[in-house]
């Protein structure tokens, strides 16, 4: 039982480390969001963090266009990240679980 229970701890480390790179890597991955009219473009990284915005010089003369079209684009870029980000983690964390029963049904 105590080797069993030295294993998972092995493999519960091992898989905080896999994490931790999958983090690194995703800071690499870049998710580009344009808005509906085209004017502005998002890039984003999958560990949401925001790297660039650009913003076409005719969405300048109307603030409440640009402002609507900034938010919504902002926010699609987010969620765009947020799923890429939570699918990968939880692929790595599924995959360095040892086999427990009912844990597989928390990463569906």
């Amino acid at each position: 039982m105590f080797g069993d229970m030295m294993g998972m701890m092995g493999k519960l480390k091992e898989t905080q480390k896999k994490v931790e790179a999958t983090k690194k890597r995703l800071d690499a991955v870049h998710i580009n969001e344009i808005s509906k009219d085209g004017g502005i473009e998002i890039s984003i990284t999958a560990n949401r963090e925001i790297k660039k915005i650009n913003i076409s010089d005719t969405l300048l003369e109307d603030k409440k266009q640009l402002e609507g079209f900034l938010i919504e684009t902002l926010n699609k870029a987010i969620q765009n990240a947020t799923s890429v980000n939570e699918a990968e983690l939880a692929a790595v964390a599924k995959e360095g679980m040892p086999n427990i029963p009912g844990m597989d049904s928390l990463f569906k």
